[in-house]
């Protein structure tokens, strides 16, 4: 055993005897490899993938708040879902997402065509499947339970101190968790981030997001229809049954008026905006609202530190964009971390970890922001650019086919998808 693994052996010993002195680290600390700060489904996501490749971890985190959103996991998402157990453990509560349509209702002069993107294009059944973040987190949970190397504690991380060789979390009860590398995944006001200093950039939209689930008449035939209207995108994406979930992006004011609407009117409205292609709606109570806002960090990391999911970024619910770009950020900080094992948190880690996430959290902030202002955009050449980009979609199958690629797995769009990829994505439907 080299000198830097023995001594890294007799801190973690003398730190979990409770040694009055360790280094620096606290006495009432305990030592493990890794700690996850936040228990949304990024974070556990992330703490059940250390666990799962023998990593031994803690999970701070409170218990979360009831969410009735849904999401769209999408291509690699669902690839690394599947590696550390979990589409298992979702089984039937997940619908397939095979078509995805666009559909232009801005109502203005220049209208681009309908497009569809269909998996099977691609080689796929599906590009990802729809599941209600209730049904993510319950599954997250039972997998969670199974694994002997991870820890939960329910607790606030209130601080954060680093040194070469280690960093302490404080924990709001005075308990203290010792770690090679801590991995930050406590959202968009970060504590863990504010500590270790790093700036990040806000910015709002003049839209909110209504939220809602409602079942309807007529079958979805798991496509998902996004039509593009003045006000931002309105996409419904099918739910098991005849069920599906919708995220409406409105004017503030008019979201304020919607959301105090009896349910059987905004249903009436909700109807109207789908042109009636699933038939009658009933809406499910209750719903959500909230505004519309991005941020950007100026890195990715700190010392002993890698940020994760909308601790790292964050934008507005379109294109499917901001849980899949998390999980990435999970599987990439795990993946750098088992190429580093006898210290995950060492300065070159963090380095590579930083590389491999830059390029995909800057295109997905920019592309996801580019779309919502084109659509609130009345300048004609703003149009016709959006209009001249969706045609050529529509009508060149080696874009759309790029496209689609890119979507399920950026940087694959040239090459095609990774067999272990097409293998996990929609050829084994739950």
């Amino acid at each position: 055993m080299c000198v830097f693994q023995a001594k890294r052996a007799w801190l973690s010993r003398c730190c979990n005897r409770g040694a009055l002195h360790c280094e620096g680290v606290s006495v009432s600390s305990k030592r493990r490899e890794i700690v996850v700060v936040g228990g949304g489904l990024a974070g556990t996501a992330t703490a059940i993938g250390f666990a799962a490749a023998g990593f031994d971890t803690v999970l701070i985190a409170m218990e979360a708040a009831p969410d009735r959103r849904s999401t769209a996991l999408i291509g690699r998402s669902v690839a690394f879902l599947d590696e550390i157990g979990l589409m298992e453990e979702l089984g039937s509560a997940a619908e397939p997402l095979a078509v995805m349509r666009l559909i232009d209702d801005t109502g203005r002069l220049l209208r681009a065509p309908t497009v569809e993107f269909d998996a099977a294009e691609i080689g796929l059944d599906a590009f990802g499947y729809n599941v209600l973040n209730a049904d993510l987190h319950a599954a997250l949970q039972r997998r969670a339970a199974k694994l002997d190397r991870l820890e939960i504690v329910e607790d606030r991380a209130v601080g954060l101190s680093t040194t070469t060789d280690h960093a302490l979390v404080e924990l709001a009860d005075g308990g203290h968790y010792a770690a090679d590398l801590v991995v930050a995944a406590d959202g968009r006001g970060s504590p863990m981030r504010e500590t270790a200093g790093i700036t990040v950039r806000k910015w709002t939209y003049p839209q909110s997001a209504i939220v809602l689930n409602f079942d309807h008449a007529l079958p979805h035939r798991s496509v998902s229809t996004e039509f593009h209207t003045r006000s931002g995108p309105f996409t419904q994406v099918p739910l098991p049954g005849r069920r599906s979930s919708l995220v409406w992006v409105e004017e503030p004011r008019l979201a304020d008026l919607y959301v105090d609407l009896r349910a059987d009117r905004l249903a009436e409205i909700v109807e109207e905006k789908l042109h009636s292609i699933f038939g009658a709606v009933t809406i499910e109570m209750p719903i959500q609202r909230f505004p519309l806002s991005g941020a950007s960090v100026a890195r990715l990391t700190g010392e002993r530190l890698a940020l994760v999911g909308e601790a790292g970024h964050a934008f507005p619910p379109i294109g499917a964009q901001g849980l899949n770009l998390g999980l990435r950020d999970c599987e990439a900080i795990i993946s750098v971390a088992q190429d580093n094992r006898d210290d995950p948190g060492r300065a070159s880690a963090l380095r590579r970890y930083e590389a491999m996430r830059r390029g995909d959290v800057r295109s997905r902030t920019l592309g996801v922001d580019l779309l919502n202002r084109s659509l609130l955009a009345d300048f004609l050449p703003v149009q016709f650019a959006r209009t001249a980009g969706l045609a050529a979609l529509e009508a060149i199958p080696f874009l759309r086919h790029f496209a689609m690629r890119e979507g399920v797995a950026p940087g694959s769009g040239f090459v095609g998808l990774p067999r272990a990829l097409r293998e996990r994505v929609g050829r084994d439907r739950p």
